[in-house]
């Protein structure tokens, strides 16, 4: 039995197939088989609402009310894509949303899991913008307003967030290793699980003396990325458009 984990799929009307190996996948026997299924954030490439009535949202909820209804726990974590996600659709989608920065136990091991955009802490215009929107009274006036509105509302904010991204040092768009360390201490985990970065990889270091590990989960532009966790360890691999 294993816990797995995705993020960043930034499902899309414009990317089919990748939905189509999300469907695929959440049907599989290794999904259906699991301890659990942790979605990281980065579901969608937007969230407009929990009443968007587009085909995506319902084919999502579909998916994920399937693994539930197999007896799978489905976690869902924010991203800074879908942090207007709320509860009317986990109760939909059959999936329990988790904090940013929760610590769950894996197979004995205490892990903290994030989104992974606050550790990007050098990107500072992003951390203020950031800031902003995940406040009550922003989302609560975001959200009254008209559906279309929101969609119109969420392709600018898209083509700001990419005009934005290519002008950024690569530097500033991963995590700032100070305040790993710091999350990880201050959770008390020697091991941290997220996404966002679009870098996977396994980082092994010490911290304050233990060895310690960091995973980056992959995004799922040009193939799916999972990582599975079980007792024996940890395996991050790709999953093919094919």
């Amino acid at each position: 039995m294993a816990s797995l984990f995705i993020a960043d799929l930034h499902l899309d009307d414009s990317r089919p197939r990748i939905t189509e190996l999300f469907e695929r996948y959440l049907a599989s026997d290794e999904v259906r088989r699991a301890d659990a299924l942790y979605i990281l954030g980065d579901l969608v490439e937007a969230w407009v609402g929990d009443d968007d009535d587009a085909e995506l949202p319902q084919r999502i909820a579909d998916a994920t009310r399937g693994v539930r209804d197999a007896g799978v726990p489905v976690y869902f974590m924010v991203g800074n894509r879908d942090f207007l996600l709320g509860e009317a659709f986990a109760r939909r989608a059959g999936f329990e949303l988790l904090e940013d920065g929760t610590v769950h136990t894996l197979h004995g091991r205490p892990t903290l899991l994030m989104h992974g955009d606050v550790l990007c802490t050098g990107d500072v215009a992003y951390q203020t913008v950031r800031k902003q929107v995940r406040t009550p009274e922003w989302k609560a006036q975001i959200l009254a307003m008209p559906l279309e509105a929101r969609r119109a509302f969420a392709a600018k904010s898209r083509a700001e967030s990419r005009a934005h991204t290519g002008s950024a040092m690569e530097t500033l768009m991963d995590v700032d290793a100070g305040a790993v360390t710091q999350a990880m201490r201050n959770a008390g985990v020697t091991r941290l699980i997220h996404g966002h970065t679009h870098r996977p990889a396994i980082h092994r270091f010490e911290l304050d003396g233990a060895p310690a590990e960091r995973i980056v989960v992959g995004d799922w532009y040009e193939q799916g990325s999972v990582l599975r966790v079980d007792a024996d360890g940890v395996e991050l691999r790709g999953l093919p458009l094919g």
